[in-house]
């Protein structure tokens, strides 16, 4: 009966002891909740990548408008360069567009054709033809002077522009019924009658003349222009090498000028 009443009582101890712990350990767990609510909360670690600093925006080059104050001189001076540089079969309608930097419809725009432009760029060849002659003969004191004056104009002009100086001849491409080279080429071959000595004839196409004038212009015109034309087309190359050294184009062309006329 003792030994059970001992047991009994080591039982109860026991139990006060374990009771105890568990309220300690409630004790114990509910103090470090309350500071763990009372502690300031430490901001979560953004996962999200650093935001950097816009830099100031550039703005996008933006080309000028192009924009032409002439836009048919424009296509002009671009189908004269695309002339010396490329020869007449790299003048193009398209080709002088890209060369003037517009839109391809451009040429057609304001010159119909392509026939169109090339006529209107052989009424400017021929207005600084007959420019570059008068102002060759300015300071001429005779008549004779003149008309060598005016002849070694018409070389020098197929010289320095052989692309225009053909052009202005190629009658297959041109339309002369167009009212700027009509009066042009009339301007020019008036030029070249005064400078022979054909008077009275007028620069008008329709200007009459007698026969022996119309034969006057055209042997001269014939010498002149046959002369360029060979230069150009090289085929006085060999003679000219035969020529003591230092024998110019212009002195050959000079002395053919003076040579006495030739019998039939």
């Amino acid at each position: 009966m003792a030994r059970s009443f001992r047991q009994a009582n080591l039982y109860s101890v026991n139990m006060r002891c374990y009771c105890r712990g568990m309220n300690t350990s409630r004790k114990t767990a509910s103090a470090k909740a309350t500071a763990a609510k009372a502690a300031p909360r430490k901001p979560a670690p953004s996962r999200t990548a650093p935001v950097k600093a816009k830099s100031p925006a550039r703005k996008a080059a933006t080309p000028a408008p192009y924009h032409h104050g002439d836009l048919p001189g424009a296509l002009l001076k671009a189908a004269e360069s695309l002339l010396e540089s490329a020869g007449l079969p790299g003048l193009t309608l398209r080709a002088v567009a890209r060369e003037a930097g517009v839109s391809h419809a451009a040429p057609t725009h304001h010159f119909g054709d392509l026939t169109g432009l090339l006529s209107e760029l052989a009424a400017v060849g021929f207005q600084r033809f007959h420019a570059h002659a008068e102002a060759a003969q300015m300071d001429a004191a005779t008549p004779a002077q003149a008309a060598l004056a005016r002849a070694g104009a018409y070389l020098s002009f197929a010289r320095t522009w052989p692309g225009m100086f053909t052009l202005m001849f190629r009658a297959d491409r041109l339309d002369m019924t167009r009212p700027s080279l009509r009066d042009a080429a009339d301007a020019a071959f008036g030029g070249l009658a005064a400078s022979v000595g054909a008077q009275g004839i007028g620069a008008a196409a329709t200007a009459p003349m007698t026969l022996a004038q119309a034969a006057q212009i055209a042997r001269a015109w014939s010498v002149v222009h046959g002369f360029s034309m060979l230069l150009l087309d090289g085929r006085l190359c060999d003679m000219l090498r035969r020529l003591p050294a230092g024998t110019t184009p212009e002195m050959l062309f000079v002395e053919m000028l003076a040579s006495p006329n030739h019998k039939p």
